[in-house]
C-alpha cells in the first residue's frame, strides 16, 4: 500500500470507559493484568453528542495508520487498526521510568510501537488532559532524540523517541524504546481515557524500527514463556473488564481446547481464515481463504464492502442507499447476468462491459468517454468514478453467491438491488432494531478447519436501555487491495467471543470459546 495508501476516516466512536489496572503474579509464572471498566454516566453520552458533530453517538471510528518517516524501506509498512472507544475497548496501567509514572494505555496487538504523551508537548490541547511523561523526573532516562511520527486520518502523532525502564504489572522492562508525544489531534485524544498506546505487533511495523515492549520482555527473560493471552469480559453488568496474562495462558479464561493456526506474515498477527456464513450458509467470499489479522485494539469487526453488505442486510442493519450502485445493476444488471450465465470469467466481468479495466487479477477504474451532444458532434470525455467499478465488482460478488443456491435471475437482481440499499453510509455506522435481536442469524467464521459462531448479542453493540437504547452493528466495512487484502480485521467483537492466544515462540494464534 505504501505512499499511496489513503486513511479510510470514519467519525469518531470514543470511548469513556474508565480502566483500573489490577496486577498479579502467582506461583505459576504468569503476570495478570486485571481490566476494570467504568459505565457510561450522562456526561459522558453528552460529551460524545458533542465530538461527533451532528448529534448521532455510537459511530465508528476507523483509521487506517500510515507511517511516515523513521520506517523501513520496505513500501508495505501501513498499520491498519480500528479504533473503537466506547464499548469495546481495554485499557490498563503501565509505568514509565524510575520511579515509575502512571499512563494508562491500550494493549494493542494491531500495531508495535510504546508511545505516551510528553511533558514537551505544549501547542496540544490533548496532553493537558493526560499524564506527561517527564524525562527530568527519572534516573533512568536515556536520550535518544530521534524523531517520529504516526499518521492518522484527521493529523499526527509525533514527537520523539527515548528510553527508560517500562514497567507491566510486577515486570521491569528495562533500556525500552519508546515515543514521546509532542503533539496530538485533537478530536481524536482529547476526550478518551487512556493516555497512550502499547503496541504489541511485530518490529516489521514498528515506527523507527523501535523494538517493541514485548520482544524485550522475551529478550529479558522476564517470563517463562513467549505467549501472552487475551481474556475481554463482555458481561456490560460486570465491572471487570477483562485479564491480559502474558508468560502463558489462564485455563478459568476458556473453555475446551484453543485452535491455533501459523502466522502467514508478520507485522501485523495475521493468518489465514476460511468461509464465512450467514445463518449457516456459505457466502462463498473466502472459500478459498482469505487473510485475517487478530487486533485487540479494534472494537468492531471489519472486512471487504461486499460481504460485510450481506452479513449488515441479513441482520436487518440499516446504511445509506449508494446510486452508484443501484445505478449500476439498472444498467448493466442483466448484462453481467448473461456474462455469468455463459461461466464467463467473473474477474473480468466488470472490464467486458466497460466498468473497470483488468489488470491481469481484478479490475480497476477505468477512464471512458461519453457521448453528450451526438447532433453536434461534440464529444465530451469524462471519467467514471471509482465507485461504478467497485459497485459492479461488488455486484457480481453477491450474483455468484445467489447463483449457487439455483436463484432465478429476477430473484437475484432484486437481492443485488436490495444490498445495494444496505451499503454502509459515508461515515461506516449501521443501525439496527434493538427489539429484532433475537431474530437475527449467526454469523460464523471458519478458522483452521472449525467454525467460529458469533450470534446476535455477541456481534450487537448495544449502549442504554429502554427506548433511549441504541443497538449498532459489530460489522463494517473496510477495503484493501490486493496484495495486501482482502483483510478481515478480527478486533473485540470476536476477540470478546473466543479467549486468544498470541504465541510469539512457535509463531501462531489460537482461539477457543471465552469463559
Amino acid at each position: 500500500m505504501g505512499t499511496k495508501c489513503k486513511a479510510f476516516m470514519l467519525s469518531l466512536f470514543l470511548s469513556f470507559l474508565l480502566f483500573s489496572p489490577v496486577f498479579s503474579a502467582s506461583s505459576d509464572g504468569l503476570v495478570r493484568i486485571g481490566l476494570k471498566k467504568r459505565n457510561m454516566d450522562p456526561n459522558n453520552r453528552l460529551a460524545a453528542r458533542l465530538v461527533s458533530g451532528d448529534g448521532e453517538m455510537l459511530r465508528t471510528s476507523i483509521r487506517k495508520y500510515h507511517l511516515r518517516g523513521n520506517i523501513r524501506d520496505s513500501g508495505d509498512t501501513d498499520i491498519v487498526a480500528l479504533k473503537n472507544y466506547m464499548d469495546a475497548q481495554y485499557f490498563g496501567e503501565i509505568g514509565v521510568g524510575t520511579p515509575p509514572q502512571k499512563f494508562t494505555v491500550i494493549f494493542d496487538t494491531g500495531s508495535s510501537n510504546l508511545w505516551v504523551p510528553s511533558s514537551k508537548c505544549y501547542l496540544s490541547v490533548s496532553c493537558f488532559f493526560h499524564s506527561k511523561y517527564k524525562s527530568s523526573e527519572s534516573s533512568t532516562y536515556k536520550k535518544n532524540g530521534k524523531s517520529a511520527a504516526i499518521q492518522y486520518g484527521t493529523g499526527a502523532i509525533s514527537g520523539f523517541f527515548s528510553e527508560d525502564n517500562v514497567k507491566i504489572g510486577d515486570l521491569v522492562v528495562k533500556n525500552q524504546e519508546f515515543i514521546e508525544a509532542t503533539k496530538e489531534p485533537g478530536v481524536t485524544f482529547l476526550m478518551a481515557k487512556f493516555d497512550g498506546i502499547l503496541g504489541l505487533g511485530f518490529q516489521e511495523i514498528s515506527v523507527g524500527s523501535a523494538v517493541p515492549v514485548w520482544y524485550n520482555m522475551v529478550k529479558q527473560g522476564l517470563i517463562k514463556n513467549p505467549v501472552f493471552s487475551f481474556w475481554f469480559n463482555r458481561n456490560v453488568q460486570e465491572e471487570e473488564g477483562g485479564e491480559i496474562v502474558f508468560g502463558g495462558v489462564d485455563p478459568n479464561h476458556y473453555k475446551g481446547a484453543h485452535t491455533y493456526v501459523p502466522v502467514t506474515q508478520k507485522g501485523y498477527w495475521q493468518f489465514n481464515m476460511g468461509d464465512v456464513l450467514i445463518a449457516g450458509k456459505t457466502t462463498g467470499f473466502c472459500a478459498s481463504g482469505c487473510a485475517a489479522i487478530a487486533d485487540s485494539g479494534t472494537s468492531l469487526l471489519a472486512g471487504p464492502t461486499p460481504i460485510i453488505t450481506e452479513i449488515n442486510h441479513a441482520i436487518g442493519a440499516s446504511g445509506v442507499v449508494s446510486q452508484e450502485c443501484k445505478a449500476v445493476v439498472s444498467q448493466y444488471g442483466d448484462m453481467m447476468m448473461e456474462l455469468l450465465l455463459a461461466e464467463a470469467q467473473p474477474k473480468k466481468v466488470c472490464s467486458q462491459i466497460g466498468l473497470c479495466t483488468f489488470d491481469g487479477t481484478r479490475g480497476v477504474s477505468a477512464g471512458i468517454e461519453s457521448v453528450v451532444d451526438a447532433k453536434n458532434g461534440d464529444k465530451v470525455s469524462g471519467v467514471l468514478t471509482d465507485a461504478m467499478c467497485s459497485a459492479c465488482e461488488m455486484s457480481i460478488v453477491w450474483m455468484q453467491n445467489q447463483l449457487r443456491q439455483n436463484q432465478t435471475k429476477e430473484q437475484i437482481l432484486n437481492y443485488v438491488n436490495q444490498l445495494c440499499e444496505r451499503l454502509p453510509n459515508p461515515m461506516g455506522e449501521s443501525a439496527v432494531d434493538c427489539g429484532s435481536i433475537s431474530s437475527m442469524p449467526k454469523v460464523a467464521f471458519t478458522i483452521g478447519g472449525k467454525t467460529f459462531e458469533l450470534n446476535p448479542e455477541q456481534y450487537i453493540l448495544k449502549v442504554g436501555e429502554g427506548a433511549q437504547a441504541q443497538c449498532i452493528s459489530g460489522f463494517t466495512a473496510m477495503d484493501i487491495p490486493p496484495p495486501r487484502g482482502p483483510l478481515w480485521i478480527m478486533g473485540d467483537v470476536f476477540m470478546g467471543r473466543y479467549h486468544t492466544v498470541f504465541d510469539y515462540g512457535k509463531m501462531r494464534v489460537g482461539f477457543a470459546e471465552a469463559a
